[in-house]
């Protein structure tokens, strides 16, 4: 039985209500004291995300997809053993493909690798999962994109574990919010970095959020994506939220390598668009 899931779309937009969502609340500058001021030209300014090596957890990639300039490396987990093998079925969902899309759309330079963890029906095993993240830790990738959660309180100890040494490595794993008021993980551990979505159509527009749990916002609505064997759509959700950061983070790797989690925390919320 399926015990975790993507973060679901949400509903058309006359009717669009998303949990843990901006209400347009500015954040005090002085909550965020500085040693010397972060702008966005010192934060990323020209980068791309060149060099920088990001890990995509979700259901697979469409890598022939005419967005994708770039190659994208299309791994899988297979075997009781759940060893990393190249993804031969690809993206049968479109939630990866669309992720993907917008990690490039922001970094197009990044060095992207997809780890198909999600079935047709954006569904699968929390050990799988488990194995997912936990190789991607070993591989040192310095950024993690998880636009996805589960609720199943039996895999909360062993995903904090794992969120924590990532943390601790230098590992940055950027998570989704739900888009419902529920509980769920690894998103509401503060080893990550948290990403609900706004209403604003910039790409680069980020929200600071002054009420936690979900630690910034980014644009998650209406947003263009990929779909597997061509074309775009627009989709609504958490999960394209989640990506923006996700790829801004690589931009400020490419400028200032080896910074951590803590550190890129601290950049995104010295560069939100609402601080006062």
């Amino acid at each position: 039985m399926a015990d975790f899931q993507a973060v679901a779309e949400a509903p058309p937009p006359r009717t669009f209500r998303l949990a843990h969502a901006s209400r347009g609340a500015a954040i005090d500058s002085a909550r965020l004291p500085l040693p010397c001021a972060v702008t966005r030209e010192w934060a990323w300014g020209s980068a791309t995300g060149s060099g920088v090596r990001v890990c995509l957890i979700d259901s697979g990639v469409d890598a022939g997809h005419s967005t994708f300039t770039r190659s994208v490396t299309t791994l899988t987990m297979a075997g009781d053993d759940l060893t990393v093998i190249p993804d031969e079925i690809g993206d049968q969902a479109g939630h990866g493909t669309a992720c993907a899309g917008v990690i490039r759309a922001m970094a197009p330079d990044c060095e992207l690798t997809s780890v198909r963890v999600l079935g047709s029906g954006l569904q699968g095993r929390g050990e799988v999962l488990l194995a997912a993240l936990e190789w991607a830790i070993e591989h040192r990738f310095p950024l993690i994109n998880l636009s996805l959660s589960t609720r199943r309180a039996e895999h909360k100890e062993a995903l904090h574990d794992l969120v924590d040494r990532a943390y601790f490595a230098g590992v940055t794993i950027v998570a989704s919010a739900h888009n419902r008021p529920v509980r769920s993980y690894p998103w509401h551990f503060p080893s990550v970095i948290s990403v609900g979505s706004h209403t604003m159509a910039l790409a680069e527009h980020i929200e600071c959020n002054p009420a936690p749990p979900a630690e910034f916002f980014a644009r998650g609505i209406g947003v263009e994506v990929p779909l597997p064997g061509g074309g775009t759509s627009r989709q609504s959700g958490n999960s394209f939220a989640t990506p923006h950061i996700t790829g801004l983070c690589a931009r400020v790797l490419q400028r200032h390598p080896g910074f951590a989690t803590g550190q890129l925390k601290h950049v995104l919320s010295a560069i939100a668009n609402n601080r006062t």
